[in-house]
């Protein structure tokens, strides 16, 4: 093997690393593996999901943010993630990640339809740690949503 050879299956093998955390944290959020999701990510995100849910996008502990999803995916609360079209740009030891996201939400109460839709495009952006590659960012747009929003929002009464 030469030092080219070598270069191309670190970036082959980058690819695959890059690609398989941002799937992960999707597959952690439908298990509702909290601790695993949460090692996806630096100790530190740059979120923005206010096509989503309002609010000002900005930096915050990557605990708060699990949190967030601990509290609004709660056990009642079925979810499916998928993503697709990966599209995923190295440069060092930062990445980015573009893709295609749907989020199926099924809540079954008496509060109308069980269902809520979202479709999306998402960039994640990653940092090679000494830990391996995690997420320090996450955007998300959202191009089409349909079902019972209370479905997405409903929380139980604690």
């Amino acid at each position: 093997m030469n030092q080219r050879t070598d270069a191309s299956t670190q970036h082959y093998f980058d690819r695959m690393e890059i690609r398989r955390v941002v799937d992960e944290i999707d597959n952690a959020v439908d298990a509702k593996d909290w601790e695993t999701r949460r090692a996806h990510f630096t100790d530190e995100i740059y979120a923005d999901f206010t096509s989503l849910a309002g609010g000002s996008p900005g930096n915050m502990p990557a605990d708060d943010l699990v949190g967030a999803w601990r509290t609004n995916l709660y056990a009642d609360k079925l979810s499916h993630h998928m993503r697709s079209n990966h599209r995923i740009t190295i440069d060092g030891d930062g990445a980015e990640v573009f893709s295609k996201g749907y989020a199926l939400n099924i809540l079954p109460r008496a509060t109308g339809s069980d269902l809520w839709e979202v479709w999306g495009n998402y960039t994640h952006t990653l940092e090679r740690t000494d830990e391996g590659w995690k997420c320090s960012g996450m955007t998300l747009v959202v191009t089409h949503a349909r079902g019972n929003e209370m479905a997405r929002d409903y929380l139980p009464e604690r």
